[in-house]
């Protein structure tokens, strides 16, 4: 893990198309700006998490499962 200190308005780099810089410190918490392509997907980890286990619980469907859901569909 790469571990840098920034200051108040200072930045990283990432490639040529990230940016985070720190907009806020107060207490122990502090604000990220994150400047980054519309289609660069950026989450919480938490929430990184929660989506990652849903995955795992959609990839986990039966084939009667699988079967059900088409029925579901081809009647609409």
């Amino acid at each position: 893990m790469l571990v840098l200190t920034r200051k108040l308005g200072e930045s990283i780099a990432i490639d040529d198309h990230i940016k985070i810089v720190v907009v806020q410190i107060k207490g122990k918490q502090v604000r990220l700006g994150i400047k980054a392509p519309k289609e660069t997907k950026i989450h919480r980890e938490e929430v990184y998490k929660a989506i990652q286990d849903q995955n795992v619980e959609a990839s986990k469907a039966s084939p009667a499962d699988l079967a059900n859901l088409k029925k579901s569909f081809d009647e609409e």
